[in-house]
């Protein structure tokens, strides 16, 4: 059993990533860090923040930036990632996230995603990964987490920084 975060360092994935933190001082599942990273997709990858303006698409650095910044917020976690193609659209990123859910073993996904609580006709990866049914599904839709008084005495959540 687990605890999956899907993870591309936006201030809603990190915020993701400390409730699914928070959450295993209570539960002991062990928390998961999944990123997808489209190969060579320099658009994608400068809209996220992982390059610069100038910067040539390094595929190794995205990954060691990604897994230091999970890391930094959740050193026991696992980091992995995916590489898929160039052109993936939000449901092929979500279909590899779903699958590492359920290979996983995941109790609860916890998603970062300013859109997962609205009415919206474009398919989002978070909308598609809160359609697993093997999971629950947490979604995080604000980069500074409500206190949850519990959790917070557990395990203080304020560390949380970046793109807020």
């Amino acid at each position: 059993m687990s605890l999956v975060v899907p993870f591309d360092d936006s201030a809603l994935a990190k915020a993701a990533l400390v409730r699914a933190r928070q959450f295993d001082r209570v539960l002991n599942e062990g928390v998961r860090v999944v990123s997808v990273i489209p190969t060579q997709n320099i658009r994608y990858a400068r809209e996220r923040g992982w390059l610069g303006e100038n910067e040539p698409f390094d595929g190794s650095q995205i990954v060691q930036s990604l897994r230091a910044s999970a890391l930094k917020l959740a050193p026991d976690a696992q980091f992995e990632y995916f590489v898929t193609r160039r052109s993936a659209s939000s449901g092929t990123i979500a279909k590899q996230i779903r699958r590492f859910a359920r290979d996983n073993d995941a109790t609860i996904v916890f998603i970062g995603s300013k859109n997962a609580g609205r009415f919206a006709h474009a398919l989002t990866v978070g909308s598609s990964v809160a359609s697993g049914k093997k999971y629950d599904t947490m979604i995080i839709t604000q980069p500074h987490l409500p206190e949850i008084r519990t959790l917070e005495q557990l395990d203080p959540s304020e560390e949380i920084s970046g793109d807020q």
